[in-house]
């Protein structure tokens, strides 16, 4: 509980600071593509419920928009998660939700994987600072982390997370695992 209201203290403080930012963003996005600036989509969370997850929208009639492109590489199309943070349905850190899609094509449904839903998902989790990303790879540092869960893990997550947008996710994801020096 402790945990989910330093989450929802920070998300609220980060929605005042970067407010201007997603204001800026969803301008851009209505203007150039006549659409709302925020997909929604329906993924699974913590004791499987199922939630609304909001993100910038990327994509326009199936391709990935020039701006969508910077929005992924930098990770800002994930901001608007903070308001799932603010609504109870997501963490800073964690298992990253997945759609009822996602679990039945991993085959995530039985009972051996039920231990992944026992918290709630993040934004930002082990598996998505991997180097490589698969099936196997994802549940390792899923149980990776609910295994070793602590602030301080949660706090070099959120650090490594953070240099995202600044450097991008392929130097992040080669600095964590020790093949480049910052």
């Amino acid at each position: 509980m402790i945990k989910t209201g330093l989450d929802r203290l920070v998300a609220f403080i980060a929605l005042l600071a970067l407010s201007p930012i997603f204001i800026i963003i969803c301008l851009i996005i209505w203007i150039f593509e006549q659409k709302p600036a925020f997909f929604l989509q329906n993924r699974v969370g913590k004791d499987k419920i199922e939630f609304r997850i909001y993100k910038f929208r990327t994509m326009a009639d199936g391709k990935i928009t020039t701006l969508g492109n910077v929005l992924r590489k930098t990770g800002i199309d994930e901001l608007p998660q903070i308001l799932n943070i603010l609504k109870g349905d997501m963490a800073f850190v964690g298992p990253r939700p997945l759609t009822m899609q996602d679990i039945v094509r991993l085959e995530w449904n039985s009972p051996f994987y039920s231990k992944r839903w026992s918290i709630s998902p993040g934004i930002v989790g082990l598996a998505q600072l991997a180097p490589a990303c698969n099936k196997k790879m994802s549940w390792f540092y899923d149980q990776l982390y609910l295994q070793k869960k602590s602030l301080v893990l949660d706090l070099k997550i959120i650090l490594a997370a953070t240099l995202i947008p600044f450097v991008g996710k392929t130097y992040v994801k080669k600095w964590i695992h020790g093949k480049r020096k910052v």
